[in-house]
Order: structure tokens, then C-alpha cells, then sequence
């Protein structure tokens, strides 16, 4: 058989008559995610597991852990691992200091993995890779989390393809902080509770790509932990992607073998969802009771005194561990901060392994914002110095992030001016438009950014 099979979270099997290519392998079972917050709740048969294992090549696409997860990496000490072309290559580097077969694929132009299996590889400066799959005579454009970025680069590669197939993180919203409380500590509905039509953004990117299919891909899990449960109200059911979907628009469901040798032939997988068993924190080495010792805030502090930029644009961060301040002082105004409640574990663990987006996205943490719209805030742009830029590109300094900011600039080219204006655009309108995730426009505003940004 010649075709593509999505299953797990963001897992797309590549065959050629034997599996040739699998990517981000989560396999889920007691495989879990963002300090145990996370599990797969559909379980992979056995069938398809066996055949993500015995894949020659195995790709990842960014460092979070229901992409690249630390207990399943270690089933694929056989394969070859492909990367994109990062700046830092940390994944790379600790990769290949574990002892794995690994390789970097060359940025924006075809590599051959079989007879019938080509990718492409375009990295983006968040630190995450979109690959393009073509599998015979199909495409399959494979954003991860990466968002709707290099949109006119890709759509000239794939402008002759008949079947194009969009796949993207999409849902309500809560694969992101939405734990976030006011100054009187009163909890923040995020904007996933408005619950906005998934089908209808697909359609939007899947236009802005030229594709005319779209699967929902990278956006299966639910949280367990006991202080993260609270946020499984705002995951997306699996009935809800195809809400608001365009009628020009082909959906498919999740889980679907699309048969590259046929068109139309496309089949899903009914999988039966897994019952939820809520876990406690201290399962997971979390006690939300320990206090910092002595060496723990040096490991903090040591952590964050790394990021110059951030250091100038914030006063402060807080940090409630045990009931307990610990208070890092910046160099930026006295009444901008941020303050994270969390348990000790994971914040000594975070901070010494570089992993600070785990703690962002696990959704146990509290956070509260001092002077500040969000953590995607332009003022500091906390989500991505740190995060992304920071923990997996490794550029620290202001200096370090003038020379990351140049490298992805050269690769992109013109594109990467109009993605900059894009994105700032976006960041300015939350700003300035304080209240736009209640507004009865959100939809329509969301319709003609995509549409102006064609």
C-alpha cells in the first residue's frame, strides 16, 4: 500500500508498500506529557504502533513533549531521526549525545525516503519545523504547531498537486497557558470557553496553503493531573473540528488511512476514547506543600539572569512555591511582573533542564500578570524569549537574538517581512482591542485577517 495513515496526536505514518516515515511519535499508554499533565486518550492499536516502531525514518518537529515525548523517544534507537534545520540544534545535540542515528535535513528542498516518500523541511523562528510530505501524486503539508507561517513559499511548491491535505493544530484553544488569574485572583476565562467554529479556522489556513483537505492533527489529548483537570472543560471534542467547515472544503476525519494509489479512498478509524483516571501531582513528584531550598533559587535564578532581553522589560518574577515568595528582581519598570504559583518539582526541573514551556502548557501552574496583557504581550514577549528563542534556540543575549532574528530573515527572505508584519499586526490588535475574544465579531475579525494576509 501507498498512502498515509494519522493516528496518536500528531503522528502522520508515510507508507510505501512498508512504513517509510513516522512523525512526532507520542505513543501514549503511561507515555505521558508536560509533567504528567497530559496523556493520549485514544489508545494506538497495536497494528499501527508496531508499524510507527519499525518506520525507517522518524521526524520531529519541535522539543514539547506530545511531539517529542521522553519516555517514547527511546523506541527508536534503530531508526534514523530527521530533523529541520534549527538554529541552536539543541534537539539535535542532545540527540545525538544519547547515542541516537540522527540527521538534519536540508531547509526547503526535496529529500528523497523512498521510491514513492519525499518530505521538505521549512523551520520557523518559534522553533518548530512544518513538513511537507509527498506521498505519490499527494501532498500533505504538515504545519505541527507551527502555525500559518511561510504560507507563500509553500503554496508555490505545491501549486500542481491535485490532492493537497492540510494538517494543523487547531481546537478552542487551551494547548497554550490558559491558567491565568487577576489581580484580585480571580480565575481568567480564557478564550477557549467561547468556543469558536475549529471547522471554520481550518478551512481559513487550509485556503491560505491552497489545500483542499484538511485532518485535524496535533491537537488529541486531555489533562489528568489532579490541579489540571479543571482545563479538560475547555479541550475540543472530537465532533466539533468539523464545525463551520467550508463548503469547498474537503474534511476528514482524525485517524484516517488516505490511500495514495486511489483517489476518494479515505477510511477512519472509530477509536474508542479511553476513561479518564485523575492522577495526583505527588504521582509525578509534584507536592504542592515542599518549599525552595537554598540550592533550588540558585537554579532559578541562574535560569532566568540568562535573558537579557527580558531582563530589561519586566521589574519582576514571582515566584509561589509552598505558599512562599521568592521574588527575582529585573532591571525593567518596578510595577511590570509576573507571578507563577506552582509546585517546587517541576519548577527546579524546568529551570534546570530548559523545559519552561512545560510548565506554560501543563496548565497546573498559575500565573498572574502585573501590568501586562498576556505572556504574548509585545512589550515582552515572554513566550517566546523565553520558550522559544531561549530554551531551544539557545540565543540568550540581545546580541544572540540579533543573529537569530538575521539567520531565519536570510532563510525566509522577503516572506519573512510579511510574516514579522503579520504577527505584530495580530500582537497590536489584542493589545489596543482589549476585549476582542467577547466580541460577537471575533469570527468575522479572524476571517478577514486570514483573508487580508493572502
Amino acid at each position: 500500500m501507498i498512502g498515509a495513515q494519522t493516528i496518536g496526536n500528531a503522528t502522520l505514518i508515510a507508507y510505501d508498500k512498508v512504513p517509510i516515515l513516522s512523525t512526532d511519535p507520542w505513543l501514549g499508554s503511561d507515555h505521558y506529557a508536560y509533567f504528567g499533565s497530559w496523556y493520549l486518550p485514544y489508545e494506538i492499536p497495536e497494528n499501527i504502533n508496531t508499524d510507527i516502531i519499525a518506520s525507517k525514518f522518524i521526524f520531529f518537529s519541535h522539543g514539547h513533549p506530545d511531539h517529542l515525548n521522553p519516555d517514547s523517544i527511546h523506541k527508536f534507537k534503530n531508526n534514523t531521526i530527521i530533523l529541520g534545520d534549527h538554529v541552536g540544534k539543541r534537539i539535535y545535540n542532545d540527540l545525538k549525545g544519547q547515542g541516537f542515528n540522527v540527521m538534519i535535513l536540508e531547509e526547503r528542498v526535496w529529500t528523497e525516503l523512498s521510491n514513492n516518500v519525499s518530505v521538505m523541511s521549512v523551520s520557523t523562528k518559534i522553533q518548530d519545523t512544518i513538513l511537507i510530505i509527498k506521498i505519490k501524486d499527494d501532498i500533505f503539508i504538515n504545519l505541527n504547531d507551527a502555525g500559518p507561517m511561510n504560507h507563500r513559499f509553500i503554496k508555490k511548491v505545491v501549486k500542481n498537486f491535485k490532492r493537497k491535505f492540510l494538517l494543523s493544530i487547531s481546537g478552542w484553544g487551551d494547548a497554550d497557558m490558559i491558567n491565568f488569574y487577576d489581580k484580585e485572583n480571580n480565575f481568567i476565562e480564557p478564550l477557549a470557553a467561547k468556543k469558536h467554529p475549529v471547522g471554520d479556522y481550518l478551512s481559513l489556513i487550509a485556503k491560505l496553503f491552497t489545500a483542499n483537505y484538511v485532518i485535524p492533527f496535533s491537537s488529541f489529548h486531555e489533562y489528568q493531573r489532579e490541579d489540571s483537570v479543571w482545563a479538560n472543560k475547555y479541550v475540543t471534542p472530537m465532533g466539533e473540528y468539523k464545525n463551520g467547515i467550508h463548503p469547498n472544503i474537503n474534511y476528514v476525519e482524525p485517524f484516517a488511512f488516505i490511500n495514495c494509489e486511489k483517489d476518494g479512498e479515505i477510511r477512519s478509524l472509530p477509536l474508542k476514547k479511553k476513561k479518564l483516571i485523575v492522577k495526583r501531582s505527588t504521582d509525578f513528584n509534584d507536592n504542592w506543600s515542599d518549599l525552595l531550598e537554598i540550592e533550588d533559587k540558585k537554579i532559578i535564578k541562574e535560569y532566568f539572569d540568562k535573558f537579557e532581553e527580558l531582563q530589561d522589560k519586566i521589574g519582576f518574577i514571582n515566584f509561589v512555591v509552598g505558599k512562599k515568595d521568592f521574588n527575582l528582581k529585573m532591571k525593567g519598570p518596578m510595577d511590570r511582573g509576573i507571578t507563577f504559583e506552582l509546585p517546587r518539582n517541576s519548577l527546579v526541573d524546568a529551570c534546570k533542564y530548559s523545559i519552561f514551556d512545560d510548565l506554560l502548557i501543563g496548565n497546573f501552574m498559575k500565573t498572574q500578570l502585573h501590568n501586562l496583557r498576556s505572556l504574548y504581550d509585545p512589550i515582552i514577549n515572554f513566550n517566546n524569549i523565553v520558550p522559544k528563542y531561549g530554551d531551544n534556540g539557545l540565543a540568550f543575549t540581545k546580541e544572540d537574538l540579533i543573529m537569530y532574528e538575521k539567520e531565519y530573515a536570510k532563510r525566509m527572505g522577503i516572506e519573512y517581512f510579511y510574516d514579522l508584519f503579520a504577527n505584530q499586526s495580530k500582537n497590536y490588535f489584542k493589545f489596543f482591542f482589549k476585549n476582542y475574544r467577547h466580541s460577537k465579531y471575533y469570527t468575522k475579525f479572524r476571517k478577514y485577517y486570514y483573508y487580508f494576509f493572502r
